[in-house]
């Protein structure tokens, strides 16, 4: 069992895995709508987005990534349509539902140029085209030389200008996503962890996601004695014995947002140098989640863990930016780092996750999700922040 340098401990409560949440069609009619907007705004005549979380984002849904092309094209100030495969256009209009008086489903036959139908829904004077992030290269390239000489240009400032303002229900996405990365934390720092190998732990802890009601565990980081100090360990056959610090870092997915949190644990009595540099991240933490309010620039965030951590001497040892956003992906808008100037905006979710990392000897991070209130920051996670002491 586990014992805490702190508040006690949470319950543990066994929820099975469910199907996501649908996204109500008036919501995502809005967002197409700014969609169009924000393209217009920044000089862009149309999005075009493929399978992927913007393609989600804006439909509510997320078909099969396939070799033939399904793309959305939302001209600036037009109306939006899908291009789609036949065969899987009785899939998209079911998927849209109430939508599909929105957004015209244009299906084409295995013998038709998908490129050419893009080319004839965008305006004549169109001059400048945004492509989504993580197109695959195979469709831009086909694009380029389809619509040669329109300018592609990164759809992304549109999308995140959307994306990384979270409405109320999406925060209710993210807490619940958090409260269930949370019983997993805790059940996994109840167990045993001394005799079981790294990757025996990360298996644990992904049944442990989806009992706790994920519809996918993403990711369970476990970081043993001088793996700890690898903020990305890869979890392997290593044992975990007595002695040894644990970074555990874990999420997935539920309701189509993601969880993220990290917490450190230690086998045995910690030596007083692990317990210092243990409460030296504690407190940075603390000051970080502290400093979160509307209006601040993103960097201050950044600035405020790291000044504990450098004025205590493990300035080097804080390898990696102070956080990142989180939503529909785990790693998104906006990104807590030294050079972001950004103000904060209610609605913005991100981690605040500072670590120290001695190399070859030992690690530890703690990350929590937060996000931006009107008077200040909400965490979304609650288990201890303190250092776990398992057998």
């Amino acid at each position: 069992m586990a014992r805490w340098f702190g508040s006690g401990n949470l319950s543990v409560m066994t929820v099975l895995p469910n199907t996501p949440r649908a996204v109500a069609p008036d919501v995502l009619r809005a967002r197409l709508d700014r969609a169009s907007t924000e393209a217009s705004s920044r000089g862009v005549d149309a999005l075009l987005i493929t399978p992927s979380p913007d393609f989600a984002y804006l439909l509510g849904y997320r078909p099969p990534e396939l070799e033939r092309l399904t793309c959305l094209v939302v001209p600036a100030g037009g109306v939006p349509r899908l291009v789609a495969p036949r065969l899987e256009a009785p899939l998209a209009r079911h998927q849209l539902g109430e939508l599909a008086g929105d957004v015209e489903v244009i299906a084409w036959d295995e013998t038709d140029d998908p490129y050419a139908l893009v080319h004839g829904l965008l305006a004549s004077d169109a001059r400048r085209v945004g492509v989504q992030d993580q197109m695959w290269a195979r469709f831009v390239l086909r694009l380029r030389a389809v619509l040669d000489p329109v300018e592609l240009v990164v759809a992304s400032p549109a999308m995140a200008a959307l994306r990384r303002t979270k409405d109320a229900d999406e925060v209710d996405r993210l807490r619940a996503a958090g409260a269930a990365a949370d019983r997993a934390m805790a059940a996994i720092t109840g167990e045993r962890l001394s005799g079981r190998s790294e990757a025996e732990v990360s298996r644990r802890i992904k049944e442990l996601l989806l009992e706790a009601g994920h519809q996918t565990a993403d990711f369970a980081i476990v970081g043993s004695g001088p793996n700890s100090a690898s903020p990305h360990h890869d979890p392997g056959e290593r044992v975990i014995g007595e002695d040894d610090a644990i970074v555990l870092d874990i999420g997935g997915m539920l309701d189509g947002y993601a969880s993220d949190t990290t917490r450190t644990a230690f086998v045995g009595d910690p030596p007083a140098d692990f317990r210092a540099l243990h409460e030296v991240l504690h407190e940075a933490q603390l000051a970080a989640c502290a400093a979160v309010r509307p209006g601040v620039p993103a960097e201050e965030i950044d600035r405020a863990a790291r000044a504990v951590i450098t004025e205590a001497g493990y300035g080097e040892q804080f390898i990696h930016r102070t956080g990142h956003g989180i939503g529909m992906e785990t790693h998104e808008e906006p990104y807590i780092v030294s050079g972001n100037a950004d103000p904060l905006q209610v609605g913005e979710a991100f981690s605040v996750e500072p670590g120290i990392y001695v190399e070859g000897r030992w690690g530890a991070r703690i990350e929590d999700i937060v996000v931006v209130t009107a008077e200040g920051g909400e965490r979304l996670n609650r288990t201890d922040r303190r250092l776990y002491i398992v057998e």
